[in-house]
């Protein structure tokens, strides 16, 4: 069901690989509701995805861009407004990649050299998306920038690896850029804590199906869907939220305040 709740409303979305990518779901359900957008994507995902059909269902542009280039950043920003006919209203940065991960590199056997990489891509691009816009004043005022993130910011989940780091300094980002783009802008900056979700990058964490299984059985409500996570971030693109910024907002059925669920500890028992 549709409320109208972005009509009229411009931004980017990054990350959108194939149909099992929250950015994916998240577009669909951003054009439900009245929002255009330009698509983007490092174009290395691009040949690996789906992002020209995403575009055709939406009737969305996609821009080819490297998040970690600023000269790709400033060229992607200034060619959406020309395309979308203005500043925008929200920003989706819904990318991460660990090389170490890919390696299967222990995190206490780390590459180096691959987790600059995957910092770079998956927490430092988020500071420099927002430094590009923030410089060339591309949000309007109460605009929306939203991060996708995981728990193992803050908890530990062995196999995630380098990417709880990654994520740590994501969510750090948001709240710190978030002050200055609240301040100066009047723009809103959260990250949502999703879900284990079987997009096709979650997947390649080890131990991937244990996570899940695992969160769902500890979670009141369940896991939370790539779906669930694109109506979540609608509502933080749309002017209902617009006093919510600096937050780490989970939306986990309720994972992250459960100590123990009566599944987890029969499960146990039984044993």
């Amino acid at each position: 069901m549709a409320y109208n709740l972005l009509k009229g409303k411009r931004g980017i979305i990054f990350g959108a690989l194939d149909e099992n990518s929250i950015a994916w779901k998240t577009a669909e359900r951003v054009f439900e509701e009245g929002g255009s957008f330009v698509l983007t994507n490092a174009p290395v995902a691009m040949r690996m995805g789906k992002i020209n059909e995403l575009a055709e269902k939406t009737n969305a542009q996609v821009i080819p861009a490297d998040a970690t280039s600023l000269e790709d950043l400033e060229k992607l920003i200034d060619q959406a407004q020309e395309i979308l006919g203005g500043k925008l209203d929200f920003v989706l940065h819904s990318i991460g990649m660990s090389v170490n991960v890919r390696k299967k590199r222990h995190y206490t056997d780390l590459n180096y050299s691959y987790s600059e990489k995957g910092w770079d891509v998956s927490a430092l691009s988020f500071h420099k998306v927002m430094q590009t816009l923030y410089k060339k004043d591309a949000m309007n005022e109460w605009g929306s920038v939203v991060a996708l993130t995981y728990m193992a910011a803050q908890r530990v989940f062995p196999d995630y690896n380098d990417m709880a780091d990654n994520k740590a300094y994501l969510e750090s980002i948001a709240r710190s850029f978030g002050y200055f783009f609240g301040k100066d802008k009047n723009v809103r900056v959260n990250t949502i804590s999703q879900s284990p979700t079987p997009t096709t990058a979650g997947q390649g964490v080890k131990g991937f199906d244990g996570f899940i299984a695992y969160a769902d059985k500890m979670s009141p409500l369940g896991n939370a869907t790539a779906m669930d996570c694109a109506n979540y971030t609608v509502t933080l693109f749309s002017d209902l939220t617009k006093r919510v910024t600096l937050q780490n907002l989970y939306n986990d059925g309720g994972f992250s305040n459960t100590g123990v669920s009566q599944e987890v500890m029969e499960y146990f028992v039984e044993k």
